[in-house]
């Protein structure tokens, strides 16, 4: 077959995470694959990502580049796809997880509760911010962009960082940063790490650490050498965990703006699905468990339908603004 062709931002975390699983996909389909950088609003457009337009800013040019034939398939992090379905269009594969972990890199090794008062961390998220302060009130949690590397800048002293002297709002002026365990992973960065987050601590993004692999619905026809290799490295754990976690951000109708954490595992013949819904300023949070086991696409998605609805009951749409709650 010919060259299949790959679509993914262009940072360095995405063509390093593309490149892994292109290199799987195409050992397994025995074809040659070629990786093309597509400029997303996502990576031109400054500011909070929640003004943005939330998730999609950085999902919606790939998206049209998959259906407009200019690439086949698409590779996203999944917790930047939103989760509305696009006709024509289907999740080819989702591979096995990385870390779905929060990591905090701090100065001297400090772990969160080590931080002194007052202590300065970073995080574009307002659900890490949220959880954060919920933690540890007394700490002064900045907003702050840009790629991996740029983030860890801002902490004096993390592995890999050159010398440098203090510029606020630019480099070694923080405390610490919040990022995802898994993308640190991805480049090579995870001797920044001074703690992994514990899910009690801090749930992550619905989707955080697994790789969505969109293509057209037409490209997941097994009787296809695309078709059965999407489908060989699709890992069904994984893909029944944020099947669920997806579903219950869809029905909440809440974006990356809205602090909301959920993370959900299978173990033996139960999947279990944990979320949390915190005000802004962490004051005040709802975290609620639930399993099925239904271990079927269906079942997941009626996991987090059900869990979502419990939330919202619970008055979650008080806590966070939540579209979902006004239904």
């Amino acid at each position: 077959m010919a060259s299949v062709k790959i679509g993914t931002r262009g940072s360095k975390l995405a063509l390093s995470q593309t490149g892994q699983i292109t290199d799987k996909l195409s050992a397994v389909g025995g074809f040659t694959a070629e990786i093309i950088p597509i400029k997303t609003d996502g990576d031109v457009l400054t500011g909070p990502l929640s003004q943005m337009g939330g998730t999609g800013v950085f999902a919606a040019e790939l998206r049209a580049a998959v259906l407009d034939g200019r690439v086949d398939v698409a590779v996203h992090s999944l917790k930047d796809l939103p989760t509305a379905a696009v006709p024509g269009l289907a999740l080819g594969a989702i591979p096995v997880r990385a870390d779905a972990r929060d990591a905090l890199c701090a100065r001297d090794g400090l772990k969160l509760t080590e931080l002194p008062e007052g202590a300065t961390v970073g995080t574009g998220s307002p659900r890490r911010a949220a959880q954060l302060l919920a933690a540890r009130p007394d700490l002064t949690v900045i907003d702050i962009r840009g790629n991996v590397d740029t983030r860890l800048a801002r902490v004096p002293g993390l592995p890999g960082n050159a010398a440098a002297e203090v510029v606020p709002g630019k480099v070694a002026d923080l405390d610490a940063v919040v990022l995802a365990a898994s993308g640190l992973g991805r480049i090579g960065r995870l001797d920044t790490v001074s703690e992994f987050l514990d899910s009690d601590v801090m749930l992550p993004a619905p989707g955080q650490g697994a790789l969505a692999l969109e293509c057209r619905t037409a490209d997941t026809d097994l009787t296809t050498v695309l078709g059965q290799s999407l489908s060989a490295i699709d890992d069904q754990d994984t893909r029944l965990a944020v099947t669920a976690e997806r579903a219950l951000l869809a029905r909440l109708e809440a974006g990356c703006s809205a602090p909301v954490g959920a993370l959900a595992h299978r173990k033996g013949s139960m999947l279990y699905l944990e979320t949390v819904v915190c005000s802004l300023d962490g004051t005040r949070s709802m975290r609620l468990k639930k399993a099925t086991d239904g271990l079927t696409s269906v079942g997941a998605t009626l996991l987090g339908i059900e869990l979502a609805e419990e939330l919202l009951a619970g008055g979650a749409g008080d806590l966070a603004d939540l579209a979902g709650s006004a239904k």
